[in-house]
């Protein structure tokens, strides 16, 4: 999937409300922006802010997911824009992203 560059005015910050544009984010979960709005309503399009702190602090990193899709955005303090890219779980390898690999390993049974 290709996208085109996030223009400065697809995100904005008005008295810590982050707003992103749905023309901007539909592309990079591969919907229309008629589907994001409509799997927002049935919150199958989730997102999560995480305020950045330490050498980050004033940043905030946002991130969206729909099914198996995961975009992310960090808006710095001075509105500057900068897509953080999600690197995907090897599927060859289940439980590679927590370092598990076994299922007895993620049920815990240690066998």
């Amino acid at each position: 999937m290709t996208t085109t560059p996030l223009p400065p005015a697809a995100v904005s910050v008005d008295n810590d409300v982050i707003t992103v544009d749905a023309e901007a984010l539909a592309p990079r979960l591969g919907l229309t922006v008629d589907s994001l709005k409509e799997n927002m309503a049935n919150g199958l399009v989730t997102s999560v802010a995480e305020a950045g702190m330490a050498e980050d602090a004033g940043c905030t990193r946002l991130t969206f997911r729909y099914r198996a899709r995961v975009w992310r955005i960090v808006v710095s303090a001075d509105g500057t824009l900068r897509e953080d890219p999600v690197q995907p779980a090897d599927p060859a390898r289940p439980g590679a992203a927590k370092g598990l690999s076994r299922l007895a390993d993620l049920a815990g049974s240690g066998s």
